[in-house]
């Protein structure tokens, strides 16, 4: 029994850290609404289209809902997202990319997206690892500077 409580612990912890490599998170020195604005500068900057933003915390507001500010910026790169959709349609379904900028509990802001690998992984998408490669740099790099971080 003892033996069996401590797989299930096991099991339960690796499928949470497991779940966790597949989301990216940083922390933010801006507010939700800076740290987007500051995304959508650099990425528009570099040429990116941003396509939507969506402010989750305005229509949890009024549905007469409260969230702490929670805001979705979607974007895309043609030029990166196609060779990934000439190879597997289905990737479609994930692009184009997303950023999540939320508060914490503790007030906390926060910058989150799903990484390439985990894109490259849930599509089964095996060649075109440059891109996924070059996808990982920016991410890293766009929401790096929009956060903020050294």
């Amino acid at each position: 029994m003892r033996t069996l409580l401590c797989f299930i612990c096991f099991a339960i912890i690796s499928s949470s850290a497991m779940a966790n490599d597949h989301i990216k998170t940083i922390e933010s020195k801006y507010s939700v609404k800076e740290t987007l604005d500051r995304l959508s500068a650099v990425l528009t900057k570099k040429g990116i289209r941003v396509m939507a933003r969506v402010n989750h915390a305005a229509g949890a507001k009024a549905a007469g809902l409260k969230l702490a500010p929670t805001e979705l910026l979607i974007f895309g790169n043609p030029k990166l997202g196609t060779p990934l959709m000439q190879s597997q349609p289905l990737i479609g379904l994930d692009l184009p990319m997303k950023v999540l900028a939320w508060q914490d509990t503790n007030g906390k802001i926060n910058v989150s997206y799903t990484t390439p690998a985990a894109l490259k992984s849930r599509h089964g998408v095996d060649d075109r690892d440059k891109v996924f490669a070059i996808m990982t740099k920016a991410l890293a790099a766009l929401t790096g500077k929009a956060a903020g971080a050294k």
